[in-house]
């Protein structure tokens, strides 16, 4: 995994703002229609708190001090809005569909693998955070 070509990546996609968190979530929606239920009316400030998070990971992604204790507390977070760990996987999959689109022509069979090792390591630190919680 690259970070430097996260970091590049992620600033193009994300100069697409709100537009971003609109195509992700109606992508995941799509795969998963019974997540929805798990979220406000109101996506706003959902958009706000996806796009937050994102930019926040991709900018501590060479720097596990960092970004392990802020993905801990994420997946704290989500256990207790509901999320399991069978729904890490179409997020995965959303996530990525979403980086192709606005990516366009620069996305590349090795920018997906290095943004899907980023997911699993997400994946894994969130999902273990979990975990620990019910253990």
């Amino acid at each position: 995994m690259d970070p430097q070509k996260l970091k590049d990546n992620f600033a193009l996609v994300a100069a697409n703002g709100v537009d971003v968190a609109e195509y992700f979530y109606a992508d995941l929606f799509a795969r998963e229609p019974q997540l929805r239920s798990m979220f406000p009316a109101g996506m706003s400030r959902q958009y706000d708190l996806l796009l937050g998070a994102l930019g926040r990971i991709v900018a501590t992604v060479d720097d596990h001090d960092r970004l392990v204790p802020f993905l801990r507390d994420l997946g704290r977070q989500h256990h207790g809005f509901g999320v399991l760990a069978d729904h890490y996987a179409p997020v995965g999959a959303s996530l990525l569909a979403t980086l192709a689109y606005f990516s366009g022509p620069d996305w590349t069979d090795d920018l997906e693998h290095d943004w899907a090792a980023a997911y699993g390591l997400v994946t894994k630190v969130m999902t273990g955070a979990a975990a620990e919680l019910v253990s």
